[in-house]
């Protein structure tokens, strides 16, 4: 059997998945990040090369907001961005998938999807309310295991009204009314369904209106939280969808799309070798341009001391891997003499 493997590097948490020809999760892993993304691919592939499984990987696929340098030390054949990979793992965990609600550590998507279609999308912007980390945060301020923050919500008989808009006025108002004397169970599942009215009310503005026809599929690491669960529900009137693997669903679509392009293209994978890529060294490095007034700032990535690949800048200048930033210093310094 050939396999596709697919990791989703993110900001709070990263995943991997490998599928098998019949396109289903045959291992999913879900870790934590903890700020150090090179340490977290590479523990990853540890822990898959540790499974003892006997894999034939044909392709790999990256995306979250690591795809890069994820790409960049596996040697992915396919780089996507996360609404693309969530859109196609929906699609394999439920055909008749309409609407994709995502909530993830950082940041929360609605995805639209007409007959199996792709047609929109609309993402947060400045605030942070409702994802993963600000819920984290209140379960730590209130003292409760975040495993626990949705059942508290569901033991509610009268929830707070909390102003959910902003993540810092809906902590304010959190607090003000702890002061007050309400019940956690009441807070939390006021809180629950503030955050879930603000996820209806801006980031699925733009997305058809805000119509969420069925099936409505909730993803992410949110959606383990049973008081958003109910929230949801509760205020859009329908049963929502939770797939099996809802907290790798990125990393399935990955996967997937690497499937697809492996099979379309007939070419050899990229892939550097599990063995091979958890025992590298990788160190990242940064530079800016300085040649013009866009002050481009340059990511390198060396692998056991080899320039591997360079990102960042808007034009083509730094393309070329033969150009080191120790060059870019000589220049910077003969400029300067000049």
């Amino acid at each position: 059997m050939d396999h596709f493997l697919g990791i989703d590097v993110g900001s709070v948490t990263t995943k991997l998945v490998v599928v098998g020809d019949d396109e289903q999760p045959i291992y999913a892993l879900y870790e934590r990040t903890n700020g150090r993304p090179v340490a977290a691919i590479q523990r990853a592939l540890g822990m898959l090369s540790a499974a003892g499984m006997s894999l034939n990987i044909r392709g790999v696929g990256a995306t979250g907001s690591g795809r890069q340098l994820a790409a960049v030390m596996l040697g992915a054949d396919e780089v996507r961005t996360e609404i693309t990979a969530h859109a196609m793992a929906a699609k394999c965990a439920c055909p008749t998938v309409s609407t994709i609600i995502d909530i993830g550590g950082q940041d929360s998507k609605v995805i639209i999807l007409k007959r199996g279609v792709f047609t929109a999308f609309n993402m947060n912007t400045v605030c942070a309310a409702g994802t993963g980390s600000f819920l984290d945060h209140q379960a730590t301020r209130l003292g409760i295991a975040i495993e626990d923050f949705g059942d508290y919500a569901l033991r509610s008989t009268a929830p707070v009204k909390i102003a959910g808009r902003c993540g810092v006025f809906a902590e304010s108002d959190l607090i003000h009314k702890q002061q007050m004397g309400y019940t956690p169970e009441d807070l939390i599942a006021g809180l629950c369904m503030s955050l879930a009215r603000n996820f209806l009310q801006n980031v699925a503005r733009d997305a058809e209106g805000r119509k969420m026809f069925p099936a409505v599929l909730f993803q992410g690491g949110v959606a383990a939280n049973v008081g958003m669960r109910a929230a949801f529900e509760t205020l859009l009137g329908q049963e929502l969808v939770i797939p099996r693997y809802f907290k790798e669903m990125g990393a399935w679509g990955a996967a997937l799309l690497a499937k697809r392009r492996i099979h379309h293209s007939h070419e050899p994978t990229s892939f550097r070798g599990i063995d091979h890529i958890a025992n590298f060294a990788c160190h990242p490095r940064s530079f800016n341009c300085p040649h013009c007034s866009n002050n481009c700032e340059i990511s390198e990535l060396y692998i056991d001391d080899h320039l591997m690949s360079r990102w960042g800048s808007r034009c083509a200048k730094w393309d070329n891997l033969r150009l080191s930033s120790a060059e870019l210093v000589e220049e910077r310094e003969t400029a300067i003499r000049k």
